[in-house]
C-alpha cells in the first residue's frame, strides 16, 4: 500500500509549477502595491475614506495591469513554440532524412552507437508523434506544458493580486468603528504584510530549491521598504505643502 502510493506522489514540475509562479508574484506584489499605497496615503495624514479609495483603486488597477502582462507574455510564448512545432512537423513531413540525421546526432552525442543507436533512431522515428515531441525538447529545448494556459495563468495572476492586495487595506476599515487611529492601522498593516510576505517569499524559495528563510525574508523586507517609501514621500509632500487634504 504504501509503496502504491509513493508510486502516486507526483511533484509539481510543469503547469502546476506555473500555476503557483503566478499565484506567489500574484500575492506579492498585490501585498506591496497596497501596502505601498496606504502608507504614502497615510504619510499625508488623511482621512481613512480617502485611504481606503486610492488603495482599492489602485489594487484592482495593479491586478488587471498584471493579469494582462501576464497573459500577453504566456501568450506570445505559446505563440512562439507553436510556431516552432509547425515548423518542425512540416520538416518531418518534408525533410524526414535530415531530421531523422538529427535524431542520430542527438543520440549519438548521448553515448550511443552502433545497433544501439539506430534502434533508438528507429523506435523515435517510427512514431510521428514522438519524434516531434523529441524534436522540441532536445534539439529545441521547448516544452509548450512548461508555459500554461494564458487565460488560465491571467485568472490566477488577478486573484492572487486582489487577496494579497486587500490584506493591507483591511485595518483601515477597522479605523472606521473609531477602534483604532491611522497610524494604528498603518502599523498593523505592515506586520500583516511582513508576515504574508515572509510566507510568500519562504514558498518561493522553496520552489525555487532555496533557502525558504532567505527567501521569506527577503520578500518580507522588500516590503517593508516599500511601506518605509511611500510613508516617507507621502509625509514629506504633506509637510512641504505639496499636498494638503485638511
Amino acid at each position: 500500500m504504501n509503496q502504491a502510493s509513493g508510486n502516486n506522489h507526483i511533484e509539481p514540475h510543469i503547469k502546476e509549477s506555473n500555476y503557483i509562479r503566478d499565484v506567489v508574484f500574484g500575492f506579492g506584489d498585490g501585498v506591496n502595491t497596497s501596502l505601498g499605497i496606504v502608507a504614502g496615503i497615510g504619510g499625508a495624514t488623511v482621512g481613512v475614506d480617502i485611504v481606503i479609495l486610492a488603495a482599492i483603486i489602485g489594487m484592482f488597477t495593479g491586478a488587471k495591469a498584471m493579469a494582462v502582462q501576464n497573459y500577453l507574455a504566456v501568450k506570445s510564448q505559446r505563440e512562439i513554440l507553436e510556431s516552432e512545432i509547425k515548423r518542425e512537423e512540416y520538416e518531418i513531413e518534408n525533410k524526414p532524412e535530415d531530421e531523422r540525421k538529427e535524431i542520430e546526432k542527438i543520440y549519438r552525442d548521448k553515448g550511443f552507437s552502433g545497433e544501439e543507436l539506430n534502434m533508438v533512431v528507429n523506435r523515435i522515428t517510427s512514431n510521428k508523434k514522438v519524434w516531434l515531441k523529441t524534436m522540441l525538447t532536445e534539439e529545441l529545448g521547448l516544452n509548450l506544458d512548461i508555459i500554461g494556459n494564458p487565460l488560465k495563468g491571467a485568472i490566477v495572476m488577478f486573484i492572487s493580486f486582489l487577496i494579497g492586495g486587500v490584506l493591507p487595506i483591511l485595518p483601515y476599515f477597522v479605523v472606521k468603528t473609531s477602534l483604532i487611529d491611522n497610524f494604528t492601522a498603518l502599523m498593523v498593516a505592515i506586520s500583516i504584510s511582513l508576515t504574508s510576505s515572509f510566507i510568500i517569499g519562504a514558498i518561493k524559495g522553496k520552489l525555487a530549491e532555496k533557502s525558504w528563510i532567505k527567501g521569506g525574508l527577503e520578500m518580507s523586507l522588500l516590503g517593508t521598504g516599500i511601506a518605509l517609501l511611500g510613508y516617507g514621500i507621502g509625509s514629506e509632500m504633506n509637510n512641504l505643502g505639496v499636498v494638503n487634504f485638511e
